[in-house]
């Protein structure tokens, strides 16, 4: 991940790999806190998806939340159906590594997963984040519904203004619906926490977000 060579152009439909009709296998509990981290969830469970650069500080950023219900981490935002890790690190499956942030609404609001975002990484830098380049660690936001998609362009003008202030470019992420999220493999699922002393580049800017 550290010293990824990746190409930095997404690859059209046809020239993207075939993928699989099966789903990956995964262990449905959360390694850190045990809940479930994919259907069946509780009611009133909603959830939300953000790219941020490599998928296991990520997903750490927001386990953190003491409010968050459970995190995943997977491929979304390509092509390629139920890609690998190293499919997807061939650049050919358009797919951003992204979490699943599980959530309840009542105990954490979208605009609160929203400012965790922005502020968590750099959403300047097109296909890297840091040392990370390559189309997988683009800046994203994926939404469910138009609350989602409206609050995020909202957020995004908002912090654009104050990095300006700040002395920072212009704000590269992709704000789109989401699209099917395939589930990673197991072993990268809450990565750091079984692995404390494993790989994260994360890093954000140091201006805040309201």
């Amino acid at each position: 991940m550290i010293f990824s060579t990746k190409k930095t152009t997404m690859p059209t439909y046809n020239r993207a790999l075939p993928g699989r009709d099966t789903p990956m296998h995964i262990t449905n509990r959360h390694f850190v806190n045990g809940n479930p981290i994919a259907s069946p969830l509780p009611e009133g469970i909603q959830q939300a998806i953000f790219g941020l650069g490599c998928f296991w500080g990520a997903e750490r950023k927001f386990w953190q939340h003491p409010n968050v219900f459970s995190t995943a981490v997977g491929y979304s935002a390509g092509f390629t159906p139920n890609p690998t890790y190293d499919e997807l690190c061939t650049g050919l499956t358009g797919h951003n590594e992204v979490v699943l942030v599980n959530y309840d609404p009542h105990l954490i609001s979208y605009h609160a997963l929203l400012t965790l975002f922005w502020q968590a990484h750099n959403p300047t830098q097109g296909m890297q984040q840091g040392n990370d380049v390559g189309t997988q660690y683009r800046s994203g936001i994926y939404t469910y519904n138009q609350q989602q998609y409206d609050a995020a362009l909202s957020s995004k003008a908002q912090y654009q203004q104050r990095l300006i202030k700040s002395g920072f470019g212009e704000i590269t992420t992709e704000i789109m619906p989401a699209s099917q999220f395939y589930y990673a493999e197991d072993h990268h699922q809450q990565y750091l926490a079984k692995n404390p002393q494993g790989y994260c580049g994360l890093g954000g800017l140091g201006v805040t977000c309201d």
